[in-house]
């Protein structure tokens, strides 16, 4: 079977730190500490998305977060490898029961690209259902199926779309055929990082899908959406498809008003809903993103008097055990 161009592309990602390094001009002494970092969690970029990064300079928004570094070996009191304590939350293999009337599938460990801020880099997912094509799933559907409280599944992973149009299709005919369900969402960042997932296969299996479908994506700045990125949007939304946006608040990206501001416009412009913007999960290995919570409200209120309500996304954080995200309210007065 020929690979799709998505596939190909995929294939030919930077992997290697010193790749990623000379490809951007980046200052050699950068190499000993993105080996480090990269030998904790591996690094992983598409070609596509480094085009979009500024060369030569290493404080780049989008190489920040892909950029492999020493700190992410230190260890820091309350940063931990499982922070949103998933384990506790897994009721069947590869099936997470967080919040009330929604369940979520770990469908792959694959991504197109490893974000260092991840807060599933060390999830186990050894501990899941490794069996070939739906069998796979087969416990966490049969869970579904007999909990008539569950009326939403979110299809996470890694990225969901790393599997083939075929897999998807066979694992959503499962999930349709539960008379319960009524919305199907999609957490992915491929159609920001790889916009050329969203090809006719892609948008074949949504045409499949009868249930209303959501597509959760990832994008934490401006400078993530490119005239591809725009385009694969546009197919996304006449396939039928929401297109809502979370972004995690991260130091050195996207920490200033202007910058949050400006994403919020862009997503808008890309027909995308800014939806969530996240504090950082405490996950081991990523300290050096974390913005001060005070910090992060006070971007909140300033970015609320310069933009319609609609484009400011709820500041939130991920709660273990909590019913839902928790807002990052009461606002400061400034």
């Amino acid at each position: 079977m020929t690979a799709a161009a998505w596939q190909r592309e995929l294939s030919h990602a930077i992997t290697q730190p010193d790749a990623l390094i000379s490809a951007l001009g980046l200052d050699p002494s950068l190499l000993a500490g993105a080996r480090s970092g990269a030998g904790l969690f591996s690094l992983r970029v598409p070609r596509g998305y480094l085009a979009r990064m500024r060369r030569g300079d290493a404080r780049d928004p989008l190489l920040r977060q892909v950029l492999p570094l020493e700190e992410e070996l230190r260890e820091h009191p309350g940063y931990a490898p499982d922070p949103l304590q998933e384990r506790a939350a897994t009721h069947a293999p590869n099936l997470l029961r967080k919040y009330q009337g929604r369940a979520l599938l770990i469908t792959t460990q694959a991504c197109a690209i490893h974000c260092r801020y991840c807060f599933r880099r060390e999830f186990p997912y050894e501990e899941q259902r490794e069996d070939a094509g739906v069998r796979r799933f087969s416990a966490a559907i049969e869970a579904i199926a007999t909990d008539h409280s569950i009326e939403e599944v979110i299809l996470s992973g890694g990225d969901p779309l790393s599997l083939g149009d075929a897999r998807l299709e066979n694992l959503t005919s499962s999930l349709q055929a539960i008379p319960h369900l009524r919305r199907l969402r999609v957490h992915t960042r491929q159609p920001i990082v790889l916009p050329s997932r969203v090809d006719e296969g892609l948008l074949g299996w949504l045409r499949t899908v009868r249930l209303p479908t959501v597509f959760v994506l990832h994008t934490n700045h401006a400078n993530e959406i490119d005239e591809a990125v725009r385009e694969a949007c546009v197919r996304l939304r006449a396939a039928g498809v929401m297109l809502l946006n979370q972004s995690v608040l991260l130091k050195g990206v996207n920490d200033d008003a202007d910058t949050l501001v400006e994403l919020s416009r862009a997503l808008f412009d890309a027909g995308i809903a800014p939806y969530y913007l996240h504090l950082p999960d405490r996950v081991r290995g990523t300290a050096h993103f974390d913005v001060p919570e005070d910090d992060a409200r006070r971007l909140i209120v300033e970015i609320t008097a310069r933009l319609s309500g609609y484009l400011v996304p709820r500041l939130v954080r991920e709660v273990p055990g909590a019913v839902s995200k928790t807002a990052a309210y009461p606002l400061p007065v400034i």
